[in-house]
């Protein structure tokens, strides 16, 4: 004879807890799925755990797997494992009541916080179960217990106010099978390629196999938790594709644990190409961070800065304070220790590729080079380490050779006291400008940077081992006397006397100061920028944005060069020939302005040049 089945009544904190969660707790009502799959998962562990100290387990052969099959026709899916099982006592204990000695307390806490967030209670709760309530019209457990003289049970409940446990009418392997039959509006639950979906998204790295209608789901395998040197490049790549769904071979990986300050196991992939570049719009983030195995999240915010949204992999730690659904973190904090744990060992690894393989850096820096200089504009935290990583040309490199800020400090003279850069479109622009003449003449290095950015990179940086990043066009420069140059320059009172009189014709509207300086040497005339927050490479950036500050004409400072006979002459029309004078004038302004980037007219530039073509030929 079988026992009658023993109806049960949950208790009234329990009642309110299933309302949470069937209308509340989960945002997503397939999460079911996933809360079912890993509470087969601890029990297999569990089992696993308990064969090594027991010797008497009940089917002590079965296999370690999570079995689900779908029957869209009955509407319902099943979930077994060959887990610890559970006895009589443990079903009441564990589904009717929840942390029996703390659920008071949950609900309060609930209250008090008004919502459903507690970190500290995942874990503690047995709450992922009840998430079959969501879907389910009813859900049976059938079980047996490890231990062989144990019954076989089936629990059974609609999730409203009671539950029913019996002896099961057939017998019970060891372990668990969970019987979800589906509301009506719920059925897509019963379809095997949707599970088949969900499974794929958050279980695929599941310790134990787990089989759908038979077929094997997470067969690719858990790479983090392996050591480094058991596994193999194809198998690095293999995982990258898929984790990544990507095509091409990784460009390099990272593949570390830690203990301390948390525990972090990380996989993580760096592609061969930016695709942004190929016009795919912006990039998301792409490491997806996981908890013991299972996805809480595949694109998760703040765990890594946004400049390093390029990156793709796992992060997995079992530190992680989830909320009780397990959809979010909870603490910040936590996360942005995590966040600079992983930056900073990303960044070693960048410093030590770039010292291993310069030429390999270098391919990564054409690629991603972009978001290292956002990154030092946008993180003050890893500014400094970040600055380490940046590559330029420079005046001292050949052609399409980059170097290092730190190189660059390191070949300074000592009278040096400054890092100097310029900026332009190409570097024979820069090359065949006037602002390199100065340089050159004291055998200080200029950088050579070719992108908008770099202005702003520049700026943000400020200094880089206690020297001060100077652009080379700035007017207020200190460099010092330079070797003494050839040629007769004009007296200082005509040079007072030029200076004014050019002051004069080309007006305050464009030039703020004109003065003789010591930083030509070839060139007649250079224009130098006294508005730092408005260089020419920003200019252009803003008048692209449509900025109406861009739109007002640059008012620079000029410095002539005393020694050059085209001064010199000019000096002389001043006082013989006024008008030819104003025009030269003119033109040697705007020659300045095509140095520097700027010419606001070019049809004004042309004309003017044709007048003077035409004096010139009479």
């Amino acid at each position: 004879m079988t026992a009658p089945a023993e109806k049960h009544v949950f208790q009234a904190e329990v009642k309110q807890l299933l309302d949470i969660v069937i209308h509340s707790l989960y945002t997503d009502r397939e999460i079911f799925i996933r809360e079912l799959v890993s509470n087969a998962s601890d029990a297999l562990e569990k089992l696993r755990h308990l064969k090594l100290v027991e010797k008497d387990v009940f089917d002590a052969d079965l296999p370690l797997e999570v079995n689900i099959t779908t029957d869209d026709t009955a509407g319902t899916i099943t979930f077994q494992d060959h887990g610890i099982g559970m006895s009589r006592t443990e079903l009441v204990e564990n589904l009717g009541t929840i942390a029996h000695s703390g659920t008071k307390a949950f609900l309060n806490s609930l209250k008090e916080k008004g919502d459903t967030s507690d970190a500290k209670l995942i874990g503690q709760f047995g709450v992922g179960f009840y998430s079959a309530f969501m879907p389910a019209k009813e859900v049976k457990v059938y079980t047996h217990s490890w231990r062989p003289t144990d019954e076989h049970l089936v629990w059974t409940s609609d999730g409203t106010g009671s539950y029913e446990i019996e002896n099961a009418t057939e017998d019970q392997k060891r372990g668990c099978k969970i019987v979800v039959y589906l509301k009506d509006d719920m059925k897509q639950f019963a379809k095997a390629d949707e599970v088949r979906r969900i499974l794929e998204h958050y279980s695929s790295f599941v310790t134990f196999p787990v089989n759908l209608n038979g077929e094997k789901i997470n067969k690719v395998e858990a790479l983090w938790l392996r050591s480094k040197s058991t596994i193999k490049d194809e198998e690095y790549t293999e995982f990258y594709k898929f984790q990544a769904k990507a095509f091409d071979e990784p460009r390099y990986r990272l593949h570390f644990n830690a203990d301390a300050p948390l525990t972090i196991n990380a996989l993580v992939f760096t592609p061969k190409e930016n695709q942004k570049r190929f016009g795919f719009g912006r990039m998301e983030p792409a490491v997806a961070l996981y908890c013991k195995n299972v996805l809480i999240d595949p694109k998760p915010k703040n765990l890594l800065p946004e400049w390093l949204r390029f990156l793709k992999g796992v992060v997995d730690s079992a530190d992680l304070p989830l909320n009780i659904s397990r959809e979010s973190m909870q603490d910040s904090a936590l996360i942005q220790k995590l966040n600079r744990v992983l930056t900073k060992r990303y960044l070693k690894f960048l410093e030590e590729e770039s010292e291993k393989n310069p030429d390999g850096y270098g391919e990564f820096y054409k690629q991603f080079g972009i978001f290292l200089k956002e990154g030092t504009t946008s993180d003050f935290t890893h500014r400094e380490q970040i600055a380490k990583l940046l590559r330029y040309e420079s005046s001292l490199t050949e052609k399409g050779k980059t170097t290092s800020l730190t190189e660059y400090v390191k070949r300074m003279p000592e009278a040096q006291k400054e890092i100097y850069f310029l900026h332009a479109l190409n570097r024979a622009a820069l090359e065949s400008g006037p602002y390199l003449e100065a340089f050159k003449a004291r055998n200080f290095e200029v950088l050579f940077v070719y992108e908008p950015i770099d202005e702003f990179v520049m700026s943000h940086l400020g200094t880089f081992e206690s020297k001060r990043l100077v652009s080379a066009d700035s007017a207020n420069l200190e460099l010092g006397d330079a070797p003494a140059a050839t040629g007769e320059a004009l007296a200082d009172d005509d040079v007072k006397s030029l200076c004014s009189w050019l002051t004069e014709k080309l007006g305050d509207a464009k030039v703020g100061k004109v003065e003789a300086g010591k930083r030509l040497v070839d060139s007649p005339v250079v224009a130098l920028n006294s508005d730092q927050m408005l260089s020419p490479a920003m200019r252009r950036i803003m008048r692209a944005m449509k900025q109406e500050e861009a739109e007002t004409p640059p008012k620079m400072d000029l410095e002539i060069n005393p020694r050059h006979q085209l001064i010199k002459n000019l000096h002389k029309l001043t006082t013989t020939d006024a008008d030819r004078a104003a025009l030269i004038a003119e033109q040697l302004y705007e020659n300045a302005l095509l140095a520097a980037g700027i010419v606001e007219e070019p049809r004004n530039f042309v004309t003017r040049l044709n007048k003077i073509l035409e004096m010139a030929a009479r």
